[in-house]
């Protein structure tokens, strides 16, 4: 296959399935650019704003369900209390909700998750959703089930807002945003190859500029090292 063509290939991107990636990972003899999966998250933290919440956790899941940005999970902070709004927005849009016991409580149409639900990528109209703790049980969460794909806090407090996105270990994240922005075009970025979940050389949307490497030019006259 290609991924042999050593004297002519200097890095591969696969784009496709995740049997596509994984067998592109394996077998290439050059650098592989990829990611197997977008298993994204929305934390809607305690102090979110209602309205905005609604919008961001709505957008992330169900404006295109098939693309990896798309939010496979949605935890809600315990103290907070909007969470059955959203949890029965989800629900009459047609998504099912598979939750923990806290969400199951809220509406009897949701079903019960498992442990398999919280390391899933649907991209459907499915989604995992569980309470938690505050920001800090949030970033342990998504440290522990997820794929370092994208993760947005919803949330009008700073403070909060700034200790998600200094401890989340993802390519993106994002404050008071869609996951759905998750798209090398959003970033200025033209066309993209793909997300990179890596952390060699490009992390992130993929475009023409993450692609390219250096090549150093020194011009002297003459000088000598000591």
């Amino acid at each position: 296959m290609l991924s042999g063509m050593t004297d002519f290939i200097d890095v591969l991107v696969p784009r496709g399935g995740r049997s596509l990636v994984e067998r592109v990972q394996k077998e290439a003899r050059v650098p592989v650019i990829g990611h197997l999966e977008g298993n994204c998250h929305v934390y809607v933290d305690g102090d979110a704003d209602a309205d905005m919440a609604r919008e961001i956790v709505l957008n992330a899941k169900l404006r295109r369900t098939g693309v990896c940005g798309a939010a496979e999970t949605v935890l809600f902070d315990r103290g907070w209390s909007g969470t059955a709004a959203i949890v029965r927005a989800l629900l009459d849009a047609g998504c099912e909700v598979r939750g923990d016991e806290a969400v199951q409580r809220l509406d009897k149409r949701v079903t019960v998750a498992t442990e398999q639900d919280w390391y899933t990528e649907y991209l459907d109209k499915i989604i995992a959703a569980r309470v938690v703790d505050g920001v800090d049980a949030a970033v342990e969460h998504i440290a522990r089930y997820g794929s370092a794909h994208t993760e947005s806090i919803v949330t009008r407090n700073a403070a909060a807002a700034d200790r998600f996105l200094a401890n989340v270990d993802s390519a993106i994240v994002l404050h008071n945003a869609s996951t759905q922005f998750a798209d090398g075009g959003e970033f200025g970025m033209g066309a993209e190859i793909g997300i990179s979940t890596d952390k060699f050389h490009a992390r992130g949307p993929v475009g023409v500029e993450q692609l390219t490497s250096y090549k150093y030019v020194v011009r002297g006259s003459g000088q000598v090292r000591p």
